[in-house]
């Protein structure tokens, strides 16, 4: 039986190499995508050594970049005709506003639309799996989020708060409507929140500020591995074979913010987001 094989974006660090290491211990054959091989190189050697798997390789993609979503996605299809599991784990914070190679404001561009085009693109070969797996890492932040189709990048009144609520409400919405779209087809979607997960994500790198909260408040943090949790018993378990659309915290289907489940609203920005990408 050929191993099952599992694509985690964002996987040099935090909940992407935490899953990374335990689906190798599982069995799976796992790509590890990271932004660059400087970052990517050390984890993927970090990865082999906990989960004792050669089965793990490294690609680089950057999601602030849409040509390289496209690059990145011809490259695996041309190597890989099949897969099993995609965890969009992948996440920025941004202290101040910055963009994308594309002009997105950065967190709706890399949480959202970077994955999105990128799930698109890799449909084919995860509907030629047996039970194609697709898992966007979500936030409770998500509740506090709303979509403003007339300033979805924030050009104007940006904060912090604000964008990343956006882009984790987004999560949430592109999950329930691509369920919708595969629901004739053996590919489940589901979005989870990881709880508040002692990661690099959100840390400020310009001050010292940032760091100095974080050690803080680390011990009232999940550790990365109990992050991803969720994301790898969604990988992986049998329970969830049939369960596609669904938003889990702590591995049961958890009720989202009655925004996160509109289905027009879904619908209507799942539009837009095909739009900006240009699908």
């Amino acid at each position: 039986m050929t191993a099952k094989r599992a694509l985690i974006t964002g996987a040099n660090s935090g909940m992407g190499l935490a899953a990374t290491i335990e689906l190798a211990k599982k069995g799976f054959e796992v790509i590890m995508v990271c932004r660059n091989e400087e970052r990517g190189n050390p984890a993927l050697e970090e990865a082999k050594r906990q989960s004792g798997s050669d089965s793990i390789s490294l690609m680089t993609c950057d999601l602030a970049s849409l040509d390289s979503i496209r690059a990145f996605s011809e490259d695996f299809t041309s190597r890989y005709s099949v897969l099993d599991v995609l965890i969009n784990n992948a996440g920025v914070v941004t202290i101040k506003r910055e963009t994308t190679q594309d002009s997105f404001e950065m967190m709706l561009g890399v949480n959202h639309l970077g994955h999105f085009l990128l799930t698109n693109l890799l449909l084919d070969p995860l509907k030629k799996s047996q039970q194609g797996r697709i898992i966007n890492v979500g936030s409770g932040a998500h509740k506090a989020g709303k979509i403003d189709f007339n300033n979805p990048h924030l050009t104007t009144g940006f904060g912090i708060w604000r964008g990343y609520s956006q882009s984790k409400l987004a999560n949430n919405l592109f999950t329930v409507h691509l369920s919708k779209k595969l629901k004739d087809t053996s590919v489940t979607v589901n979005c989870l929140h990881p709880g508040a997960v002692s990661t690099a994500i959100g840390v400020n790198r310009q001050t010292g500020f940032g760091k100095s909260v974080h050690a803080v408040l680390r011990p009232f943090f999940f550790t990365p591995l109990q992050g991803a949790e969720t994301a790898i018993y969604l990988a992986d378990s049998p329970e969830v074979t049939h369960i596609s659309g669904a938003y889990f915290y702590k591995k049961r289907v958890t009720p989202p913010s009655s925004r996160a489940k509109d289905e027009r609203l879904a619908e209507e920005f799942w539009d837009w987001s095909a739009r900006e990408v240009g699908l």
